[in-house]
């Protein structure tokens, strides 16, 4: 279909399914390559180029003309969401003044040659929020971008590695590429970016292209690159990342601590003392040593860690990984019937001296449903079960504390109930509480934040 991005997501929000929405859009943005290819071939090991020669491809996602107007509006200020820098006979340098950037300043930078990087094009630009809020669903993590203008004839930044995986969607001219294989196992899917590196410090590239308006480029973490301009053209492009300290290392360290207070409160082979003498037969010093009581004690820590297993609370350590998670998502965008169907399109206002339609009046007969799957989150937390959410979150990344709502147990089920309905609606009737009262009660907080809608307005306008 026409009508580039912003079409595509008229398209994608007529998805009932907001998780079959997610999988279309990162379809949509792989595509010709299937998702399943992408992902057993490339995913966290190996480049991939898409060549599409169709310039129009990304066509009203972002453009220079959008990162003008947010400059023109007066809402950039320089190293919070705009760096000016360059990269010239090896040295990389930041030239950013403090303040906000206005366009003859900003525009000055460009003309001699430097880059400009926007930190957070999501805040200034609706369809980058929609693009982004729509994909954080299918990584299961945070979701960010950047965008990047570089004059003709210059690069900005130093060859370096990241600690993400990334997309590079060319939005306008193009911009030649150098991508290279990490240099060390230390290096393959690294836990923090690189320091910027020198060029004798490369080896050759496994990919060298030049990328187009249309194309996509993707490389994994720990994979170096470096990008400069033609002479003949300036180039303008979005990087779409995710997957930042979301390994099975991060999950073992929430897990692990977890698993070892259980441990010590629960088995008392792990509050037993430690042998009187073990000082003198342990340690660095000792470590040549052969005694059979250093292996008798190295083989009681080993038992003592696979133990630990018995104990690791798997699924409230994820349950944390997801409230991690909703804390860095981008709220949602609501389609026009979304809106007329939540609180955001809920009609009361001030007219005639008085407020009018101000009451939520749901019944036993409101059919309901969630605003999306992804939207909220259960977790058994030592001070009650909270139910996390993201309607409240901001477009700016942690501008909010995390959004909850402390709920009472005999409520539990009915979130888990709206969860596995999604994307059905249910009536209110039917959600599994005690009284009428009690569900009543439940559905109108959830729908004050916004967090659910309803299949009718609750408000004929």
């Amino acid at each position: 279909g026409g009508g580039g991005v912003p079409g595509l997501l008229r398209r994608l929000g007529r998805v009932e399914d907001s998780r079959q929405r997610a999988a279309e859009l990162f379809g949509w943005l792989l595509a010709p390559v299937a998702p399943s290819e992408f992902l057993g071939r490339h995913w966290e090991r190996a480049p991939l180029l898409v060549r599409r020669g169709d310039p129009g491809y990304y066509a009203g996602l972002f453009s220079t003309a959008d990162l003008d107007g947010a400059l023109r509006r007066g809402e950039v200020h320089f190293g919070t969401h705009l760096d000016v820098t360059s990269y010239a006979e090896g040295v990389r340098e930041t030239h950013n003044p403090s303040g906000r950037a206005l366009p003859p300043v900003v525009w000055d930078f460009y003309q001699n040659g430097c880059s400009l990087r926007l930190l957070c094009p999501q805040a200034f630009s609706r369809t980058v929020w929609h693009f982004l809020s729509i994909l954080q669903e299918q990584f299961g993590s945070m979701v960010g971008a950047n965008t990047y203008l570089t004059p003709p004839g210059t690069q900005g930044f130093a060859p370096h590695y990241d600690d993400i995986e990334a997309f590079v969607l060319q939005l306008e001219g193009k911009k030649h590429w150098r991508v290279y294989s990490p240099r060390t196992d230390a290096e393959v899917l690294p836990q923090f970016s690189s320091a910027n590196l020198t060029q004798a410090e490369l080896g050759e590239p496994v990919l060298e292209t030049v990328l187009e308006a249309g194309d996509l480029l993707y490389f994994p973490r720990g994979f170096i690159h470096q990008g400069n301009c033609l002479p003949d053209a300036h180039s303008l492009h979005i990087t779409v990342s995710s997957y930042q300290k979301n390994s099975w290392g991060v999950l073992l360290q929430k897990l692990l601590p977890a698993a070892l207070q259980m441990a010590l409160e629960e088995d008392v082979e792990y509050r037993r003392g430690l042998p009187m003498d073990y000082l003198g037969y342990m340690g660095v010093a000792n470590s040549d040593a052969d005694d059979a009581r250093r292996t008798a004690f190295m083989e009681k820590v080993q038992s003592l860690i696979k133990r630990l297993v018995e104990y690791a609370p798997v699924d409230a350590a994820v349950d944390q990984m997801a409230k991690s998670f909703l804390h860095d998502c981008l709220p949602p965008v609501l389609t026009q019937s979304e809106k007329a169907q939540s609180i955001y399109g809920f009609p009361a206002q001030w007219q005639g001296g008085r407020p009018h339609n101000v009451d939520i009046q749901i019944t036993k007969d409101t059919e309901i449903r969630l605003l999306s799957h992804g939207i909220v989150r259960l977790c058994n937390e030592e001070a009650g079960v909270m139910l996390y959410y993201t309607t409240e979150n901001s477009r700016v990344y942690h501008k909010e504390e995390p959004k909850f709502l402390e709920l009472d147990p005999e409520y539990i089920d009915s979130i888990e109930f709206l969860l596995s309905s999604y994307p059905n609606h249910i009536s209110v009737g039917n959600l599994p509480c005690e009284t009428l009262e009690e569900k009543i009660s439940l559905a109108t907080i959830l729908f004050e934040k916004g967090i659910l809608t309803t299949k009718k307005p609750l408000v004929q306008v």
